[in-house]
């Protein structure tokens, strides 16, 4: 129960921290509303002059009928002038019915137009294959640091790995955005982690144990032989530093991938108005991501005779998975390139609201000093940085916790990668189905409501999972209890947190200026 007693705290933290999230929220811009209307004036003006014509076209026809005395002709042109005639019932019938399935559709596809399909088809596939690498890494690095080190190595590699790491990644990040163009940046920016994870299947992980010192060697150079705590858990992480490192690079890809990647791209060729409508079923069409790498990983990867094959499959999904990232992105941005210049030759002027952000121009560059004091300085962006890091720091409170837990159920790595997989597929199928059912909510009852929709959720889920931690897990039955309400906690959590907040998180970067969303 040692592994426990700080249950109290994390449980009231939990509790708190989410309410900081609201806070945030309730500070938020909900200025994200659009307006669609259109006239029928000069329609209906044109169907009354239809209308006309075949009316006097029909008429003389009937008087030529009845001057040759055919009575079988007369009755024809009859039937004729009755089905012609736009004021039929049938008509109205199919009128009906027509507008019966615009309105379905625009319920669950609200783009239009053939550019409009395009534009949203492409830019979604960059995302979908990001989720699809993002999963199969993050179901590898559990699998590796959870059952080599230990799930209470999660938090230690957080803060000493990822943390320091990010921030100097995020820096020479600041540096390359002011030297470099748009495209080439995205290209180095996600280029590199698919060749680390090629380059650890192939040479790392097969020479893990030259490259590993045994775990009596550092816990006798630390210390730690017969001592518990920090630094059994640091003796664990330096014997197994492979597995570390990957988790680390992971962590880092799963921010980069998805945060600078995919929503930088997006946002800076993406309107105000089509987020609306794009950035909830970008969330829908990512949602099927997981459930294919989830499958993969049980139905195939976990298969293997060892978790060294199983790592060959899943290396050779994730590569897959870069090399049409980079495709994806590359037909993309010629797309909207050729769109943006077409526009720019024909001369046609969009609203405000309808066209993209336009380019700024360059400023000063900035230390990472000063770009903190900039960050600091905007209260928008601060409420921005709550949000994000109020949902970090949840999720992290309840995942390491039940990461343990499962761990004990399934102490075999392929066992416990299956798991993991089955989740991830239950995980991607709960996305998709409450985006159906909720995709009018940030549209219908605003920014605000489908903002605050992830703390609450992560609030309330919390409480039963942290009181089957408090009344013990000695016993395979309430281990399998605690195990089970911890699951539908990061499920709803996750499955919210994909619907929902990414792309509420998202819609506020819109108004920023370029330098803004970059620093």
């Amino acid at each position: 129960m040692k592994k426990y007693r700080f249950a109290n705290l994390i449980l009231l933290l939990q509790l708190i921290v989410p309410l900081g999230v609201a806070l945030a929220v309730t500070g938020g811009s909900s200025r994200y509303t659009g307006q669609q209307g259109s006239s029928s004036i000069f329609g209906q003006s044109r169907i009354s002059k239809q209308t006309t014509t075949v009316s006097s076209r029909m008429a003389a026809l009937q008087r030529r009928q009845r001057n040759k005395n055919s009575p079988e002709k007369t009755s024809t042109a009859a039937s004729a002038t009755v089905a012609m005639d736009p004021r039929g019932g049938g008509d109205e019938s199919s009128q009906e019915n027509m507008s019966r399935l615009t309105k379905v559709r625009r319920a669950i596809f609200p783009i239009y137009g053939k550019e409009e399909v395009t534009k949203f088809l492409l830019i979604g596939s960059i995302k979908f294959f990001i989720i699809l690498a993002l999963t199969l890494t993050r179901d590898t690095k559990d699998t590796l640091v959870v059952t080599q080190c230990g799930a209470e190595a999660i938090a230690f590699l957080k803060i000493y790995g990822v943390l320091p790491a990010a921030t100097a990644y995020i820096a020479l990040y600041t540096k390359m955005s002011s030297g470099v163009g748009k495209k080439t940046l995205f290209y180095a920016t996600c280029i590199p982690f698919f060749i680390f994870f090629l380059l650890f299947d192939l040479l790392v992980y097969p020479n893990a144990a030259v490259l590993h010192p045994s775990l009596s060697t550092v816990q006798g150079f630390l210390g730690a032989a017969s001592a518990g705590g920090g630094l059994s858990v640091l003796a664990n992480i330096m014997a197994n530093w492979t597995s570390a490192l990957f988790y680390v690079v992971a962590e880092i890809y799963s921010s980069v991938s998805v945060g600078l990647l995919f929503w930088q791209f997006a946002n800076d060729v993406v309107s105000v108005n089509q987020a609306k409508r794009f950035y909830p079923l970008f969330a829908q069409m990512s949602g099927l991501a997981p459930v294919l790498a989830g499958q993969f990983v049980v139905r195939y990867a976990s298969r293997a005779a060892n978790f060294g094959s199983s790592l060959h499959r899943l290396t050779g999904a994730i590569t897959f998975a870069g090399v049409m990232i980079c495709t994806f992105f590359h037909l993309s941005k010629n797309f909207c390139d050729r769109q943006e210049a077409m526009a720019k030759a024909t001369g046609k002027a969009d609203t405000k609201e309808d066209a993209a952000p336009a380019p700024k121009k360059k400023k000063a560059k900035m230390s990472m000093v000063e770009s903190a004091k900039f960050l600091a300085s905007s209260q928008y962006l601060r409420l921005v940085a709550t949000l994000v890091l109020g949902y970090g720091l949840s999720i992290n409170f309840t995942e390491i916790m039940w990461k343990s837990l499962v761990k004990r159920q399934y102490p075999d790595p392929l066992d416990y990668q299956r798991f993991m997989g089955n989740f991830s597929s239950a995980v991607g199928l709960s996305t998709c189905i409450i985006i159906f059912f909720g995709v009018h909510v940030i549209r219908l009852l605003g920014w605000r409501v489908g903002a605050m929709a992830t703390p609450a959720i992560m609030a309330l889920l919390s409480m039963p999972f942290f009181g089957c931690i408090l009344t013990g897990v000695e016993s395979p039955a309430l281990l399998k209890t605690a195990v089970i309400f911890g699951t539908i906690q990061s499920l709803l959590s996750k499955t919210s947190k994909y619907a929902l907040f990414d792309p509420t998180t998202q819609m506020a970067y819109i108004p920023l200026d370029d330098e803004s969303k970059v620093k």
